[in-house]
């Protein structure tokens, strides 16, 4: 009896010391198939371009492909919602932005999603500035203390663009405004490349955007920037103040790209993608290929960029509020 106890013992303890092994190897063995990243936005914009050069990369890194699938609509809540949906086991990846973290929860009243609740943020990829651009042949100022004192005189005179209601350039016009005290006129516009027609075009002043798109019309003179929203100077464009060099410190924050996954992500896949993410955004190669679009790799960790779209949704919640800012 005592002996069948005996061998009894010695097989549970090999299957569990098996299952603890097969488990560990398995473990230790992600990925073992082609990873999913989901950009929430249409092909060839910032967020696209942002999502595509980390996806080679970090493959790289990983061993394994990464395959984008572009899923685009309602701000980019269609494509985050489905990251939300899919199972937490590492092979459905995000690109989180401003727009999707920061702004669609707190202005629109149906979301599909909980942007503190049903995600795992992996790391912020990259902060890429924002620039306040108008037409000079509809401004006469040239720098941010002439139009703010043009602005003043004529309350309700300069019209802005903006990429559409609830978008990054809205929310940013209407922070302008509160911080400098002047009253600008919304246009909103479907995208930002209609918004950035217009106004090279001369039907309407001024443009809020993010850097990338409006680079080229700054450097030809179509374009004049004020000031753009960055911790420093951006290299691609150095003669041109923060907004914080220019008194509008609450302007100054620059748009960012994060890598999310589902909710309840297993911590040492978290960390498996962590260590990899920041690893692929540490080379020269895509340092540049940032740098051509204004973009500075971040590279931090899930608690710090988790720290990022908290402040991203408090900040705009307030602006929403104070602007009255709410879609269906």
């Amino acid at each position: 009896m005592q002996r069948r106890k005996f061998v009894v013992g010695l097989c549970v303890a090999g299957a569990t010391a098996f299952t603890a092994t097969f488990a560990g190897a398995a473990a230790a063995a992600y990925p073992e198939q082609p990873i999913k990243l989901i950009v929430p936005f249409a092909p060839g914009g910032t967020t696209d371009i942002v999502g595509r050069l980390l996806a080679e990369r970090l493959g790289n890194e990983l061993n394994q492909v990464i395959v984008v699938e572009n899923r685009a609509g309602a701000g980019g809540s269609i494509g985050t919602a489905s990251v939300a949906q899919a199972q937490p086991d590492g092979y459905t990846l995000g690109i989180a932005t401003v727009s999707t973290h920061g702004i669609n929860p707190v202005v629109y009243k149906n979301l599909p999603y909980d942007a503190g609740k049903d995600f795992t943020p992996i790391t912020n990829i990259a902060a890429v500035p924002n620039v306040m651009v108008l037409n000079p042949e509809k401004v006469s100022a040239r720098n941010m203390a002439e139009f703010v004192e043009q602005a003043k005189a004529e309350p309700g005179k300069f019209a802005y663009a903006s990429a559409g209601n609830g978008s990054v350039s809205h929310m940013m016009g209407e922070l302008f405004k509160m911080a400098s005290g002047t009253d600008l006129l919304h246009v909103p516009y479907r995208g930002v490349g209609p918004a950035l027609t217009d106004t090279l075009a001369g039907q309407v002043d001024i443009l809020f955007d993010n850097l990338p798109s409006s680079i080229p019309h700054i450097k030809d003179g179509k374009l004049v920037a004020l000031a753009v929203a960055s911790p420093e100077r951006s290299p691609a464009v150095p003669d041109v103040p923060t907004f914080a060099e220019v008194g509008l410190e609450a302007v100054n924050d620059p748009s960012w790209f994060g890598l999310i996954a589902p909710a309840g992500l297993p911590a040492d896949i978290l960390e498996t993608l962590n260590k990899a993410a920041v690893k692929a955004l540490s080379g020269d190669e895509i340092k540049q290929r940032l740098a051509q679009l204004g973009a500075t790799p971040v590279a931090d960790s899930p608690e710090e960029f988790q720290q990022t779209i908290r402040k991203t949704l408090e900040r705009n919640a307030n602006i929403a509020k104070e602007a009255n800012i709410s879609l269906d």
